[in-house]
């Protein structure tokens, strides 16, 4: 299972930890690798031990692989019910 992991910044602002992929840049990311980071984002937000702005970075992590998820979802969708068509 992918797990994500985070990056500080190293410059003079307070600034909450980025959260990055850690099989493949987003536009590789197979459906496989965002659901598992999802997974793991989901995770890290349940157990309720991230700072707010850490959380917040987490929840739009969290929403762009759903996304990207359900994107691969409908594409397969569409395959299978074209392929069903007579």
């Amino acid at each position: 299972m992918a797990t994500a992991r985070t990056t500080k910044k190293t410059d003079t602002q307070a600034s909450p930890q980025q959260v990055e992929p850690v099989a493949a840049p987003e536009a590789e990311l197979t459906y496989e690798q965002a659901r598992d980071e999802l997974i793991s984002v989901v995770t890290r937000l349940e157990s309720g031990g991230e700072s707010l702005a850490d959380s917040m970075e987490l929840f739009k992590r969290g929403e762009y692989l759903a996304n990207l998820c359900q994107r691969y979802l409908t594409e397969a969708r569409t395959v299978v019910e074209s392929a069903q068509t007579p």
